[in-house]
């Protein structure tokens, strides 16, 4: 039965929808929408700072989660959504970007006005808030990439319900605090509730944060103005006909998890709101803060007739020196802080690309639908351009293995029934709600190696700390060292440096200096280094590090996340 009703829903697609065999309501086949007729939005910016007297003094904001219906596409109906805003008619997928001045603290009240029913299948059958609620979605932000109180962090337990009526057993505060005293840089703000992040940040909940500094960044002379320095929030969905979003309501192991699959895909790629949008350019430098917000999927873009990337940025902090690339892999969460110069541009038009399978990297290959992100209309006439790119961008101190104080071991294992579907995925053998293992004190570094026992690659996102990739090592014998892994879940008992042995594989010079997401290489050990400091700086933390609820690490890969591959991470003096 099931195979007809797979051979049911191939026929189906040929004309143009599909059926999904739970949920009954006709899909949309994406080739039917006509790509690049939608202008590429550019979301609402809020000031997190207002200058007085010519001096720019910290601002409170008052930021809501809202259900309304947002246009992805001009030929597809309103679809239901979740979205931040200052308002329901005021909120946007993404939501509005932060712009906030280093050194200058902003205050956020995170208010949940979500309702009672998700608009997306959620799982009972993995820890999720949704099963200790009665009056309404349960929601928590997440600032990823700050360095902040763990009071502000979005704990996935620190989660609550409209107007407060309930709240996870780690809720602090209904105000967060936004120090800004990092370095400047590119983060973003989601849903973090525990179990939820998948399908809430699918539902819309996600948003662009950037921290500035003029005395730092304006001598760069780099492209900047709300018209040549775009944040880039990609995003890949499915869609039925009648406009709401598509999560298969099916797991892949109906008997064991009703509805969590391993990975979410859809074929409709999204940018800034719009399905494959376009941008008009003149002939000069942009600045593009390219955000991977997807779920599961990762994009290797490049450009159709050439053109190359310079990447002045990785995630929350610049590079030393920029890059110039043909292709840029982003995994999901990974932040690319890129310029692309269109002067140079032998054609009127060029489309932004993607080539990279899916699941990553043994995953299937794009097609027409999903290898297309967006396309740029380049004007005729050049013009005078005093933007520039220099030679030399932030020098921040170089990774030093040896002033590490700590030594661990983070290995990812991935959990399969007999006939190698997965079940759940978790790091070290432990779920979220195991003891802390991980306790490193403030200021210092460790190294950390990552052992990637799975066929995927993993962003590991760690909260809180910075770290450098400092070695990516092959593991010989695969099979052999999981066999024993899966057994005794100890890297040290099991000899990990008698299989680290194989090829070396060299972290892209774009990817050299510090990140807040790295992408864990299957079958491979990842050496890190893991700075719980400041990295421009020698100075303390302005709040206390080691309070409750403390911090997390995990795969960002959401569908991972939420079952379970997440961790605690508490800080002591």
């Amino acid at each position: 039965m099931e195979r007809l009703l797979s051979l049911v829903t191939l026929c189906l697609a040929v004309f143009g929808f599909c059926v999904d065999k739970t949920w009954g309501v006709g899909l949309l086949d994406p080739s039917k929408l006509p790509m690049f007729v939608d202008e590429l939005p550019d979301m609402p910016r809020l000031s997190g700072f207002e200058v007085v007297n010519g001096v720019p003094v910290s601002k409170s904001l008052k930021i809501g989660m809202f259900r309304k219906k947002w246009k992805f596409h001009r030929d597809l109906p309103p679809t239901p959504v979740f979205a931040y805003g200052t308002s329901a008619k005021a909120a946007t997928v993404p939501g509005p970007t932060i712009e906030a001045i280093h050194g200058v603290p902003v205050n956020v009240t995170w208010q949940n006005h979500l309702p009672r029913k998700h608009i997306l299948p959620w799982d009972p059958t993995i820890p999720t808030a949704m099963t200790m609620v009665k009056t309404g979605i349960p929601a928590v932000v997440h600032l990823h990439g700050a360095i902040d109180e763990p009071e502000s962090d979005g704990n996935a337990y620190a989660w609550f319900t409209p107007k407060f009526k309930e709240r996870g057993s780690t809720w602090t505060k209904k105000t967060y605090h936004y120090s800004n005293a990092q370095h400047p840089g590119n983060l973003w703000y989601h849903d973090h509730a525990m179990g939820l992040t998948r399908v809430n940040l699918l539902a819309g909940l996600i948003g662009s944060y950037i921290i500035r500094h003029p005395a730092v960044e304006e001598p760069f002379r780099l492209p900047h103005g709300n018209q040549y320095d775009r944040p880039l929030v990609v995003f890949d969905r499915a869609f039925r006909r009648d406009g709401s979003l598509y999560m298969n309501s099916t797991g892949n192991n109906p008997s064991i998890h009703p509805q969590w699959q391993p990975e979410y895909f859809g074929d409709a790629i999204i940018v800034n709101g719009k399905a494959w949008p376009r941008m008009v350019v003149r002939r000069r430098k942009y600045r593009f803060r390219i955000l991977n917000a997807s779920n599961a999927r990762f994009f290797r873009f490049y450009f159709t007739n050439g053109l190359k990337f310079i990447h002045v940025g990785s995630d929350s902090t610049y590079n030393q020196h920029p890059v110039t690339v043909n292709k840029l892999l982003v995994a999901p969460s990974e932040i690319a802080d890129v310029v692309v110069d269109f002067s140079g541009s032998k054609s009127n038009s060029v489309v932004l690309a993607n080539d990279a399978e899916y699941p990553y990297p043994s995953g299937d290959p794009v097609n027409k639908i999903n290898s297309r992100v967006m396309k740029f209309l380049i004007t005729r006439k050049k013009e005078l351009d005093t933007s520039r790119v220099p030679a030399k961008l932030v020098h921040y101190p170089s990774p030093d293995a040896s002033s590490a104080s700590q030594t661990r071991f983070i290995t990812m294992y991935e959990y399969t029934t007999k006939s190698d579907e997965p079940t759940h995925l978790n790091l070290n053998g432990k779920s979220p709600d195991d003891p802390v293992t991980e306790q490193p004190k403030v200021g210092t570094s460790e190294i950390w190696y990552v052992i990637n026992l799975t066929d995927d690659n993993h962003p590991l996102h760690i909260h809180l700390g910075l770290f450098s990739v400092l070695d990516q090592t092959e593991l010989i014998k695969l099979d052999e060292f999981k066999e024993c892994m899966m057994k005794l879940k100890d890297a040290t008992k099991c000899h990990v440096d008698k299989y680290a042995r194989g090829r070396n594989t060299a972290v892209v010079a774009h990817e050299k200096g510090w990140k807040n997401v790295y992408k864990m290489l299957p079958g491979y050990v990842t050496k890190i280094l893991v700075r719980f400091s400041y990295v421009h700086t020698n100075a303390s933390y302005p709040f206390d590090a080691t309070s409750e609820p403390g911090y997390v690490y995990h795969c960002h890969i959401l569908d991972h996340e939420d079952n379970v591959m997440m961790r605690p991470l508490k800080l002591v003096n």
